[in-house]
């Protein structure tokens, strides 16, 4: 199997300023920047189902391979920028170690960041998450199982003008049997001639 590099990215030391990856494009290969590593930086391999984290730390080599399931959803979660009053938004695939969060989009301006947000989360069946200021982790819907919760709609009016009429179940007409098969009586026919 082939790992495209879907992009590098680029921006200051302290973090990523421009990612974006296609979720129609994967597996896919990029490095994010990691400060726990000897090099500043770990490398990310990004499956349909799995990913494989790779970073040296203290001269040992490192290789962690995750499935997607163990991730708790896609969340977005907003920062400082690397300019002084901006914004970073960004879409990670959140664990529940804030260590192995794994960014998928980071952008200084937040146009796109909904469409890839819910994209991300529909590619790996995960549910939408929110990253708080403080690091808490909340879902953005309430959910009942794998069922988004959500207003019920209006109930149907019972006052309506149709509501006597015959269903159109009763109205339709049965299909008639096929005429092979039957018993035909031979009779002598009564015709009446003048």
């Amino acid at each position: 199997m082939q790992v495209l590099r879907q992009t590098v990215p680029g921006g200051a030391s302290a973090g990523i300023e421009a990612l974006c990856l296609d979720p129609t494009r994967l597996p896919a290969r990029y490095s994010v920047p990691d400060e726990g590593t000897d090099s500043g930086d770990r490398s990310i391999d990004l499956f349909d189902d799995r990913l494989v984290i790779r970073r040296t730390v203290g001269g040992a080599r490192m290789k962690l391979q995750l499935p997607v399931t163990a991730y708790r959803g896609v969340a977005v979660r907003i920062g400082d920028g690397a300019i002084h009053g901006t914004d970073k938004v960004e879409v990670v695939l959140a664990h529940g170690d804030p260590s192995l969060n794994v960014p998928l989009f980071v952008a200084t301006d937040g146009d796109d960041v909904v469409a890839q947000w819910q994209l991300w989360a529909r590619r790996f069946a995960l549910p939408l998450l929110v990253i708080e200021p403080d690091g808490a982790i909340r879902e953005a819907f309430e959910r009942l199982g794998q069922v988004v919760l959500g207003r019920p709609g209006p109930r149907r009016r019972r006052h309506s003008a149709l509501r006597a009429r015959r269903p159109m179940a009763l109205m339709r007409r049965k299909a008639g049997g096929a005429v092979a098969g039957r018993a035909v009586h031979r009779e002598r026919e009564i015709i009446a001639r003048s």
